[in-house]
């Protein structure tokens, strides 16, 4: 068994890019192995800024022949259709095709064979195909070259077994083509020339000597227990971050976590600011002092072995920063000497949407919509209208004009700045949370109000003018706030119904498709959740969820197994029945005559389904579903008996007939008050 062992080298890989275009280069690759017969072991795939490279182990140095069968069009078909299959098959005639009958009639058939031979031999035109079929999400062409690639390719390592593989991937254009070698580079800064590989461990082991840490893992550790020890030597601690993290480590093939300082004079700006400026910004790690709050040193972490220690390195690193911070601190003093109030105006030159008008419009239609859901939550309404007034006022600030992404934030400070009440600050802060599944739900009340009407004001509006969300595109995250919406509701137990914030029934739809998702993820059945949902009409979301909890709670009980198993017995057959007389199911609507209950068991049904109807209406009524349910239990044996000694379909006598359909029907329609039964599986 032989390794392979391929590395691609190019200008520098955007961060966000290279987890993705890893999994993407070891999937194609090997989706070609197997299409090409090649069998293998095990496959690694690395990354960093400035190459991807793959491992493959187990290869078999010699391919076996593969017989591979091909299903071609039906006998008689046109000979259009055959000749394409046997130019596809790499046939010459029918003669060397086969008849088949498939069940659903007589197809052509081949057998084509594939030769087997060195490994070697095969393997250049896999990667030459997983080459040019690497999705980037952004690519380029560079000089004349007519090929998309990330960034300029510069040479491509290719081994197999030890040996150089006999092949080149063309740019295209007048460039020349980029031959498989066993050449490469290490650290852009810390190493020059190149090196020669043999092997995949002489590969790691070369590139470290040159100042190349393959692995992305391994750099993340480095980065991480670095910037823990600095942090330590200081008495601060580090606000670790996964995300910066990984992009920190997406940039550095060798990377020497320091410590720098922030000046004293910035500390006085709201600490949100300080964190974008360092983090979204410039990709520092932030520190924590001993009493939870924003410390003044920051992890930087360099892509360099610096002569002196680092010092150059973190003092322009500190200048940067410097200059960032003086402009947020000109911005904090200017923003404060105007009131969140008087800036209400500037919102009328702001557009929200061509068509739906500008900021200003918007806030009028969020101050109506909270004004709404505070008479329905209880909220305070003079507060809810003074926080749904101001909640955008912090857009035409210069804060947030240079750091959008503290749109809320920088409208609580200011309000808090000019004394207003605290609530009405927390709902400025909070009115676009929550922004993400793992964000925090606002709990105040009038945070509550103000967030609510933000997120459906702007899934009615968009809704209104025919922009909804459609397969992946979502471009004005319409699934995002209503799952805002659910969240806020669910999380705080809200009993507000929908129904008259929504305008549009089929916005109604849509939340319900964004709850069956958001259940699913929590580990609720589908199925459970499709059957409470499809009674449709309900818009009160802690009263369906409490219907789709005690729902999934009875089915999973011994009687709710029975009783769903009697639901399919008697549903069967009367949707059999409806199936063949489709003015049926209006004719046995209703309950059945109690005249034409002839048997025992008939009336035994009857009887349990008055009872049961008699438990579940005020159960329901009551929102006691636990309750509904267990009401419930006691039918199986009735509709058992039914079923072992009752007779349905008496032909020769249609009065009887109708009548104990009508009794099913009953049965069906029983249960169903509660969930539609027929949707849950088994």
């Amino acid at each position: 068994m032989a390794e392979l062992l391929l590395e691609l080298l190019s200008e520098e890989i955007p961060a966000r890019m290279q987890t993705r275009a890893a999994d993407d280069l070891k999937r194609l690759i090997c989706d070609g192995l197997k299409g090409a017969g090649i069998g293998f072991e095990k496959a690694q795939a690395f990354v960093t800024p400035r190459r991807l490279a793959l491992v493959i182990d187990g290869i078999p140095a010699v391919r076996d022949d593969v017989s591979e069968e091909k299903r071609g069009p039906r006998v008689g078909a046109p000979d259009q259709a055959v000749q394409g299959f046997l130019k596809g098959a790499g046939l010459a005639s029918l003669d060397q095709a086969e008849k088949r009958d498939t069940g659903k009639g007589e197809f052509w058939f081949a057998v084509v064979t594939k030769k087997g031979g060195p490994t070697a031999d095969a393997l250049p035109a896999v990667i030459d195909g997983a080459l040019k079929a690497l999705p980037w999400p952004k690519s380029m062409k560079w000089g004349s070259s007519t090929m998309q690639w990330v960034r300029p390719l510069q040479s491509i390592v290719a081994l197999f077994d030890g040996q150089v593989l006999k092949g080149e991937v063309s740019p295209g254009g007048a460039m020349a083509p980029i031959a498989f070698g066993d050449t490469t580079r290490g650290h852009r800064f810390l190493s020059k020339g190149t090196f020669e590989v043999a092997n995949f461990a002489d590969y790691v082991a070369k590139l470290r000597a040159a100042h190349v840490i393959l692995d992305a893992a391994e750099r993340k550790a480095i980065i991480l227990e670095g910037a823990r020890k600095l942090c330590g030597e200081v008495q601060v601690t580090l606000n670790e971050d996964e995300g910066l993290l990984e992009e920190v480590a997406g940039l550095t093939e060798w990377p020497v976590p320091m410590l720098g300082s922030i000046d004293e004079q910035f500390m006085d700006v709201p600490p949100e600011v300080l964190i974008v400026s360092m983090k979204v910004h410039l990709r520092f790690f932030t520190t924590s002092g001993a009493n939870g709050k924003l410390a003044n040193r920051f992890v930087v972490v360099a892509n360099n072995v610096a002569r002196d220690g680092g010092k150059t390195i973190v003092a322009g690193n500190e200048r940067v920063l410097r200059g960032r911070l003086a402009d947020a601190k000109f911005f904090w003093d200017q923003d404060r000497r105007t009131t969140l109030e008087s800036r209400v105006p500037g919102l009328k030159q702001i557009v929200f949407h061509a068509k739906l008008g500008t900021q200003a419009e918007r806030v009028e239609r969020i101050v109506r919509l909270a004004g709404e859901i505070a008479k329905a939550t209880g909220a305070d309404a003079a507060a809810v209208e003074l926080a749904a007034r101001l909640c955008k006022a912090d857009l035409v600030t210069g804060m947030v004009g240079e750091f959008p992404e503290l749109q809320g934030v920088m409208g609580r400070y200011y309000a808090l700045g000019e004394k207003l009440p605290a609530p009405v600050a927390d709902a400025i802060g909070d009115h676009y949370a929550p922004a993400g599944p793992n964000d925090r739900c606002p709990t105040a009340p009038v945070a509550i109000a103000v967030a609510l009407a933000d997120k459906l004001d702007a899934l009615t509006a968009f809704w209104s003018i025919g922009e909804k969300p459609t397969g992946s595109r979502d471009p004005f995250a319409l699934r995002r706030a209503a799952l805002g919406v659910i969240r806020i509701i669910v999380e705080n137990r809200l009993r507000l119904p929908l129904r008259p914030f929504l305008e549009v029934d089929d916005l109604l739809a849509f939340f319900a498709e964004r709850l069956k998702v958001q259940m699913r993820e929590k580990g609720v059945r589908h199925d459970v959740v499709d059957a409470v949902v499809s009674l449709g009409g309900e818009d009160d979301l802690v009263r369906l969820l409490a219907r789709v909890e005690a729902l999934q709670a009875f089915l999973g009980t011994e009687a709710g197994k029975n009783l769903l198993t009697a639901y399919g017995r008697a549903a069967n057959i009367v949707r059999a029945e409806e199936k063949k007389d489709k003015g049926l199911a209006a004719t046995i609507a209703g309950a059945p005559d109690a005249a034409l209950l002839e048997q025992a068991e008939e009336k035994a049904v009857a009887s349990a389904l008055d009872e049961v109807s008699r438990a579940v209406k005020p159960a329901l009524a009551a929102e006691d579903f636990v309750g509904a349910m267990a009401a419930f239990a006691g039918l199986r044996g009735p509709i058992d008996a039914l079923f072992d000694k009752v007779t349905v379909n008496v032909t020769d006598r249609p009065e009887i007939r109708l009548n104990r359909l009508k009794l099913l029907n009953q049965i069906r329609a029983t249960m169903d008050a509660v969930a539609d039964f027929s949707k849950i599986e088994g």
